[in-house]
């Protein structure tokens, strides 16, 4: 199916970041728009408000009529969604044009130039970044993002006069497969999503073939040291990135006064005089990889060094909620250990000698089971911990995994609490700290803003 022939689009599950910004997308274009989702969400309710059809049974009935003419609807789902869904199977039974949501990207990456990023961690803040240095700058962008940008108040960024498109390209189920790369960064490599891909080796060799997808003219951006090798085509520019090493690094790193400075050097053209508009010495790498693929993409040193200043960062990436001279509270949506790790380090640099309390949400019982001695290790770098309930997502329990398996292997002396996510406003409430940060990719985001009242009045 060509897109000017499709007239409505119809998604099963267009309540997830991913799918709500290709329901945008359509709605620009001016086609019907409806969908399920399990439960309403802020997503759905803006979505709603834009003119999708939204309902939040499974039920055939509910589905509007324009959208179920398979000679011009579309359809659309995530990988989340399961093969016993009524609806999908109505839609397969009955003849309709069925696409993961990757598929559809990886149409988008055939007819513009596709600026993707690809990696374990940081892809929703590089391509973030990313996008925003490109919509500010004379080069413009397309964007399909993984989290509401501050700068924007959306996932998705449209532009009728760009040829670049950026999109965060999503390993999980191999969904970065469909894509054709102009140019894409890979952040990271550490094995993830291991109920998919079983072993480390054969996580390996999905990013190695995402290598083999980038167009002849197009550009490879390694982190240094992963252990994963490309395997791109012949004509493919391959730079490597780093804090302070490769093609692409930083130099004359400033950290203070609530404020990081830097200057790129990169083989494209210096530049002097980088702040980052988000503080945080995580932000240095993304930054620098971001500003290769601006760069690439033609935007002038002045334009980036604009946009980075001016980058006011992701919903719950390092989400300052509370912000003041005596206490802060802020979320972020870290849910692997190595993002753990990086995300309580970049805290620790910001708040020296404050007393920091972190409240983890586990994310999938097949992550906990496979890395909770890396998570715990990891929290064991604070002093006080509590460990929610696993937020199971797409998964069903697995016998002998919990959150305990976390909170047990805590390294001693630490002040530890297991708690149930309902209970956490009176915890929080009985608590003192002076930094407080809720780590996860889960449900615990529903209470923040029950959070931010509590920590208001501690002020």
């Amino acid at each position: 199916m060509k897109l000017k022939d499709i007239k409505a689009v119809y998604f099963v599950g267009i309540g997830g970041i991913g799918m709500s910004a290709i329901a945008r997308y359509f709605l620009h274009r001016g086609a019907t728009v409806g969908g399920y989702d399990k439960t309403p969400s802020e997503l759905t309710r803006k979505l709603q408000e834009e003119g999708a059809l939204i309902h939040y049974e499974e039920n055939v009935s509910l589905i509007p009529e324009i959208c179920k003419n398979a000679e011009n609807c579309l359809v659309i789902y995530t990988p989340a969604i399961p093969s016993c869904h009524q609806e999908l199977i109505y839609f397969q039974e009955n003849g309709f044009t069925i696409q993961k949501r990757a598929q559809v990207l990886g149409t988008l990456t055939q007819s513009l130039h596709g600026l993707c990023v690809a990696g374990t961690h940081g892809k929703t803040t590089t391509s973030s970044m990313a996008a925003h240095l490109l919509h500010q700058s004379h080069v413009d962008c397309n964007a399909f993002l993984g989290g509401i940008t501050k700068n924007y108040g959306t996932n998705y960024i449209l532009s009728t006069k760009s040829p670049y498109v950026v999109i965060e390209a999503d390993e999980f189920d191999r969904s970065f497969h469909w894509l054709s790369p102009y140019a894409t960064v890979i952040t990271s490599t550490d094995a993830d999503h291991l109920d998919i891909y079983e072993s480390e080796e054969a996580y390996l060799e999905s990013f190695r073939h995402y290598t083999s997808l980038i167009r002849p003219d197009g550009f490879l951006i390694l982190h240094t040291g992963l252990k994963m090798k490309p395997d791109t085509q012949e004509g493919v520019t391959t730079y490597t990135y780093g804090r302070e090493d490769g093609d692409f690094h930083a130099e004359n790193i400033q950290i203070g006064n609530g404020e990081i400075t830097f200057d790129l050097v990169s083989p494209l053209g210096n530049i002097p005089n980088i702040r980052l508009g988000v503080p945080l010495s995580i932000n240095i790498e993304n930054g620098i990889a971001a500003m290769a693929l601006a760069q690439i993409a033609g935007a002038t040193t002045e334009e980036i060094q604009t946009g980075m200043a001016t980058f006011n960062g992701v919903g719950r990436r390092f989400d300052f909620h509370v912000k003041t001279d005596r206490i802060a509270y802020l979320s972020d949506y870290a849910h692997h250990p190595v993002e753990i790790r990086q995300s309580i380090l970049s805290i620790k640099e910001l708040y020296k000698d404050k007393h920091i309390k972190a409240i983890f949400q586990p994310h999938l019982y097949t992550r906990t089971r496979d890395f909770y001695q890396e998570f715990a290790d990891a929290l064991s770098l604070l002093d006080d911990v509590v460990i929610l309930d696993i937020y199971p997502a797409r998964e069903l329990p697995i016998p002998g995994v919990s959150s305990e398996l976390i909170f047990n292997n805590l390294k001693p002396g630490i002040k530890r609490q297991m708690c149930h996510k309902e209970d956490l406003p009176a915890l929080i409430e009985n608590s003192t700290f002076d930094v407080l940060v809720t780590l996860g990719a889960g449900d615990i985001e529903d209470y923040a803003t029950r959070i931010q009242e509590i920590v208001n009045k501690k002020v």
